[in-house]
C-alpha cells in the first residue's frame, strides 16, 4: 500500500499481534505486520512508517539468539511503542536489564499510573488505576538511560515506562485485547498524537488502492477466481471485476460440500446482477471420491485444497489459459497457517487457500484481501455494491461441510443430514433476529450415535452439536449465550424434522482454548 500515514508493527510471535493491527486500523491509520526477522534498517526506511509498534511474543530476552528489533530503529527518530516482549527487548537493547520474575502475571491485573507522559496525556491520568491484561514471566528491573516509570503493577514495577524526549514508550501489558478496557485509547494517543498520523485511511481509500494494485499486477493478463458461498471470495471477485472487467473469469466449484441453496444464490448475484463471466462446475463426484475413506482433518483440508487447484487448472485450460489465480486469503488465515521462518509463533491449522501454487502451474496468485480482517472485508463488500445478504453472511470455510463432520468419512448421506440440520438452525436464528448479532453459527455432525426413543421405537442415530460465537475479527471468540427456550426449540425441530439425528448439544467453548470450527 502507498498510504501516506502508516504504522509498522514488528511481530515477535504473539498470537494477538493482529489485534494490534485492528486497533490501529480502527483509528483510521494503515498499518502492516512484519516478522522481526524480515525487518532491517533499510526495510523500515523503505516502508516509511510514522511510528513503530513492537509486539509481544513467547521468547525471553534472557536466552541466546533472542528475537530483537534492529538496533538502528531506536536512533531513527521514529516514535516506538513496545508491548510486553516488545518492552523487554527495547529495554535490553538500550542498556537496561530484564530478569525472570518470581511473581509472574497471567490474566487480569491493575496498573497504577504514577507519573505523567505523552502517552498517558488524556486517556490515562496520574493517580488513577487501570485494569489491564498481563501475560509475562520476565520483567524489567533496570531502566535504560532517559526512561522513567509511569505505571506499576503488583508483579511489574516497570509496567509502563517512557522516554518523552526520544518518543520511546513501552508497557508490560497488552492494550490490544478487550480485557484492557481502555487500551484502545493508548493506541489512539500513540498513533494520532505522538506519531502524528492523520487517521484518514478508509475502506474507500483501500478499495481505490487495491484496484490500482490489481491492475498494475495483472496488466493485460487473464485472471481466474474461485467463487464459493463465502464473503471473502465474493468480495475478491467483485473487486477484481471492477479492476479488470472481462479479463476475469470466475469459477464456482460445487464440491458437494456447500450449504443449502448456496450455488444458486452465487450464480444469481454474479452472473445475473454483476454480469461477471462465471463458470459453474459440478465437481461433487470428484471431491467426494477423493475424500472417500478419509477421516483425518488435516488430510481432508489438504485433499480439498489440492482438488480445488486441479479443477482451476482444468477450467483455466478450457478458457485458453489464465495468468493469475485470485484467492480470498485473509490476515487470520495467514497468521494461523504460517509460522515465520525462525520465529516463535505456532501453526494452529492449515488453510486450503494459503501457501501458494504447485510449481507445475504457470499462474501467479492475486490476493487483494491478504492484509484485511473479516469485518474489513465486509466493509469493502459494501463499498463494491454487493447485496447485504451476501456481505453479511457468516464466515464459511473453503473446505465447506467436510470439516463439520469430524472424525468420519464424508458421504452424501451424512452431508444431507448435516445440511438439513444446519438449515433449520440458521432459520431459527434469523427468525429470532440474531443472525447479525452472531459472528458465526453452524451445526456439526458428531462421530457418535446415541440411543433414543422416537414414538414407541428405539432409535440409534447421530448426535449433532450447535455452535454460535461472537467475535470482531475471528482471532478470539466467545460462545453466544442463547436462552434455553431457543435451544430447546431448535433441538425439537432438528430431532423431529431431520431423519438420522436424535440428540442435539450446544458448544460453549471460547476461542482460545478452542477454535471456532471443530476441525
Amino acid at each position: 500500500m502507498t498510504a501516506t500515514d502508516r504504522i509498522l508493527i514488528i511481530d515477535f510471535g504473539s498470537q494477538v499481534t493482529q489485534l494490534i493491527a485492528r486497533r490501529v486500523r480502527e483509528i483510521g491509520v494503515y498499518c502492516e505486520v512484519h516478522p522481526f526477522n524480515k525487518v532491517t534498517e533499510a526495510s523500515i526506511k523503505a516502508f516509511g512508517p510514522k511510528g513503530v509498534i513492537l509486539s509481544g511474543g513467547p521468547a525471553s530476552v534472557l536466552t541466546a539468539d533472542t528475537p530483537k528489533a534492529p538496533d538502528a530503529l531506536f536512533t531513527m527518530g521514529l516514535p516506538v511503542l513496545g508491548i510486553c516482549y516488545g518492552q523487554q527487548t527495547m529495554v535490553a537493547q538500550l542498556g537496561g536489564k530484564v530478569e525472570t520474575s518470581d511473581h509472574r502475571e497471567f490474566g487480569r491485573a491493575f496498573v497504577d499510573i504514577s507519573a505523567d507522559c505523552a502517552l498517558f496525556d488524556g486517556p490515562w491520568k496520574k493517580g488513577e488505576r487501570e485494569q489491564v491484561w498481563m501475560s509475562h514471566g520476565d520483567r524489567v528491573v533496570v531502566l535504560p538511560h532517559g526512561f522513567k516509570v509511569v505505571g506499576t503493577s503488583e508483579g511489574a514495577p516497570f509496567a509502563a515506562i517512557a522516554d518523552d524526549d526520544r518518543r520511546l514508550y513501552a508497557v508490560q501489558f497488552h492494550p490490544e485485547v478487550v480485557h484492557t478496557p481502555h487500551g484502545s485509547a493508548l493506541y489512539r494517543k500513540f498513533v494520532r498524537d505522538i506519531c502524528g498520523c492523520s487517521g484518514d485511511w478508509t475502506m474507500a481509500a483501500f478499495k481505490k488502492e487495491a484496484i490500482e494494485k490489481v491492475r498494475a499486477q495483472v496488466g493485460k493478463g487473464r485472471v481466474i477466481c474461485g467463487l464459493s458461498g463465502g464473503v471473502d471470495s465474493a468480495v475478491v471477485a467483485a473487486l477484481i471485476h471492477e479492476a479488470i472487467g472481462e479479463q476475469l473469469t470466475c469459477v464456482l466449484v460445487d464440491h458437494g460440500l456447500m450449504r443449502a441453496g448456496e450455488t444458486e444464490q452465487v450464480v444469481k448475484v454474479f452472473r445475473d446482477r454483476f454480469n461477471v463471466r462465471l463458470i459453474a462446475r459440478d465437481a461433487s463426484d470428484l471431491f467426494l471420491g477423493k475424500l472417500a475413506g478419509e477421516t483425518d482433518p488435516e488430510k481432508k483440508r489438504k485433499t480439498i485444497g489440492a482438488a480445488f487447484i486441479d479443477v482451476f487448472e482444468e477450467e483455466a485450460k478450457k478458457i485458453g489459459g489464465a495468468d493469475f489465480l485470485a484467492q480470498g486469503t485473509l490476515y487470520p488465515d495467514v497468521i494461523e497457517s504460517v509460522s515465520f521462518a525462525g520465529g516463535p509463533s505456532v501453526t494452529i491449522k492449515s488453510h486450503h487457500n494459503v501457501g501458494g501454487l504447485p510449481a507445475r502451474m504457470n499462474m501467479k496468485l492475486v490476493e487483494p484481501l491478504r492484509e484485511l480482517f473479516k469485518d474489513e472485508v465486509r466493509l469493502l463488500g459494501k463499498e463494491l455494491g454487493l447485496p447485504d445478504e451476501m456481505v453479511g453472511r457468516h464466515p464459511f470455510p473453503g473446505p465447506g461441510l467436510a470439516i463439520r463432520i469430524p472424525g468420519q468419512e464424508i458421504t452424501r448421506e451424512r452431508l444431507d443430514i448435516l445440511r438439513k440440520a444446519d438449515t433449520i438452525y440458521l432459520e431459527e436464528i434469523r427468525k429470532a433476529g440474531l443472525y447479525d448479532v452472531i459472528w458465526q453459527a453452524f451445526t456439526v455432525l458428531l462421530p457418535v450415535r446415541t440411543v433414543g426413543v422416537m414414538g414407541d421405537s428405539r432409535s440409534y442415530d447421530y448426535a449433532c452439536a450447535l455452535r454460535a460465537v461472537t467475535s470482531t475479527d475471528g482471532m478470539t471468540a466467545d460462545f453466544y449465550h442463547f436462552d434455553m427456550e431457543f435451544l430447546g426449540r431448535v433441538a425439537n425441530r432438528i430431532v423431529n424434522e431431520v431423519r438420522g439425528i436424535n440428540r442435539v448439544t450446544y458448544d460453549v467453548t471460547s476461542k482460545p482454548p478452542g477454535t471456532i470450527e471443530w476441525e
